[in-house]
Formats: structure tokens, sequence, C-alpha cells
């Protein structure tokens, strides 16, 4: 039982409803596909559940959800709220525009929302300390604090957030946003085919500059990674739809990510192209869709082992995550 968000490798969470899956806060399902979605309350993101846990769960999920009063329906999608806390969302027959209003319409709105009540908070506090800065006789430079910490925020949550990728010889790379933006080029595979691969360079004074390709599905799972910090303050309704609009214009999420893989376009400073921190928010958002769809799509034509190893993928870079925050010994102690 898988229990860490693929994307941004938080605990998804628990619940005492779904005996069969107790895995989450807010499942979403499609009982005509067979589809289970763990819905991550940290980063909103989807995270399909491997196909072995997930018909009698989908079950249990049907059933509960039609015993459980529903706050909001249309033709297609059901919301509906357990007593216990739990939050099921019900897929019917949508058609994509209406698909993405309830699944990245939900969690890019609410990103954006956590960015504005955080980035209130963080004004509030940084004016408080102003204020008694110019009480104290403090420089009037203090005044600039707001503006700064305001300024900070609204660039992704600081430019402290780190992004864990993991490479193809299983490596876990780890890469800082410069300027809130998320560093990785998106250019086309070798060959002839319709993939992509990401390249990263790093820069550190004992080691120069370091360059490193992401390649096959590794490329696939970094992408959808960079892309969930990326995005994490989130999108309108606008300009959820307009990302939607991206993928139907070129007729399917393949196409897309190929199309953008290709792309002259997203440069750098020296012209070179491709780099996603420059894509606009409604190319880096249909991206993400696109790479959710195809990542879903693969899984449910056979490729399951790509699902099983992005969750694993997903549980050792939090286990290394948290040792990294424990005192040498700590495991052998639990252990005992």
């Amino acid at each position: 039982m898988y229990t860490t968000c693929l994307f941004c490798k938080k605990p998804l969470g628990s619940n005492e409803v779904i005996e069969s899956f107790p895995v989450g806060r807010r499942l979403a399902f499609d009982a005509a596909r067979g589809r289970l979605w763990v819905v991550c309350r940290k980063c909103e993101r989807w995270n399909l559940t491997p196909l072995e846990e997930r018909w009698e769960a989908v079950e249990d999920c049907e059933r509960i959800f039609r015993d459980t009063r529903v706050r909001v329906s249309t033709e297609n999608i059901g919301l509906a709220r357990h007593p216990e806390g739990l939050t099921l969302v019900r897929i019917g027959e949508p058609l994509r525009p209406e698909f993405a209003a309830w699944r990245y319409g939900d969690q890019f709105g609410r990103r954006r929302r956590k960015v504005a009540v955080y980035g209130g908070v963080v004004v509030a506090a940084a004016t408080g300390l102003a204020v008694g800065g110019l009480v104290a006789g403090a420089a009037i430079s203090t005044v600039l604090l707001p503006f700064q910490a305001m300024q900070i925020y609204l660039m992704g949550g600081a430019n402290w957030r780190r992004v864990r990728v993991r490479l193809e010889d299983g490596r876990v790379l780890v890469l800082k946003r410069h300027l809130g933006k998320v560093p990785g080029r998106l250019r086309p595979a070798d060959g002839d085919g319709m993939g992509f691969r990401i390249e990263v360079e790093l820069y550190s004074l004992r080691k120069g500059t370091e360059r490193f390709r992401i390649e096959g599905d590794a490329a696939t799972r970094a992408a959808a990674t960079m892309l969930a910090v990326a995005n994490a303050s989130g999108g309108t309704e606008a300009t959820v739809q307009d990302a939607v609009g991206r993928i139907e214009a070129t007729g399917s999420a393949e196409g897309l990510i190929a199309d953008l893989a290709v792309a002259n376009d997203f440069k750098d400073g020296v012209g070179r192209p491709g780099f996603i921190g420059n894509m606009p928010e409604p190319t880096r958002l249909a991206l993400e869709m696109a790479l959710h769809e195809e990542q879903e799509r693969r899984a449910l034509e056979g490729e399951l082992w790509l699902l099983e190893q992005a969750w694993r993928d997903a549980e050792e870079i939090a286990a290394i995550s948290d040792d990294l925050l424990l005192p040498e010994g700590a495991d052998d102690f639990v252990r005992e």
C-alpha cells in the first residue's frame, strides 16, 4: 500500500471509511473504467492507484457515495463528503473540459487561494515588524520589509523550494529554484520517436557546471515533479480552460507534449529554447495535464510497471528526505 504523493512526496494521509483502501482524505473514482485516484491535500495532484489495489476500493467508493448526501452534482461528476471527513469525487462520462474543470480547476484554484492566504500572513507579519521597527527608531528602510516579503512569497513560496527527481541510474538529483523558476529544459528525444528528454545544468564552486540528461520514463516522472513545483501557485478558471484548449487544439495529450518538445520557444538569456520555467502559465498547466493523461493512458494500456515504479520512487525519495532529518542511529532505535 503506497502512502506518498507522486508529485510533492508528502504523505497522502489516511481514512477509516474505505476499509479496502485506507489511504487519502479525498478519493476520486471512475467505476465504469475502474480508476481510482488519491488526491493529495498538500499539492492537490491526483495520484492514480496501482491496479491490484483498485477494484474492491472502487466498489466501496461507489457504495459509500450512493449512501452519502451529495453536495454538488452534474450529469457527469458528483462530489460527496462522508461524515468522518472523507471526500469522494465520482467521475461519470465527462468531456475533457468538464473533467479538467473539476480535476485541475479544483487543485489549481486551491493552490492559488493558499498563495493568497499565506502571502497575506507573510505581509501582515512583516508589516508588524516594520511598524515595530519604526517605533523603536529603526531605519526607514525597514518599511520595505512587507513588500520584500510579498515578493519573496509570490515568486513561488520563495526560491528555497527544492525539486527532487530520480535519474536513470537511481541517483536522486536535488534541484533548487532560481529566481522563482524551476530549472530544466524540455527537448525532443534522440531518434524518430515522439518522446522527450529533460536537460538540467547545475553549478557549484566545488564541481563547476554539471550537465544531466534524463530520458525515457525517468524524464516523464521528472517533468511531472518539476511542473508540480512550477505550477505551485495555481491558476485561475480562465487559465485552466486556456490550458485545456491547448490540448484540444493539438488533438491529444501526446501531441501537445511532442509539439512543446520541438518548439523553438521559451528561451533563456543566450537563446537556448525549451526552458520549463520560461513557459507561459497556461502552457505549463497544459503540459502538466498532458503528462498526467499520458502517464495514466500508458498505465491503463498495460504499462502498469511504470506506475508501480513511480510510486516506489515517491516512497524512496520521501524516506531519503525523512532520513536527512533524523540523527544517526535513529532507524536502529525505532526497529528496537
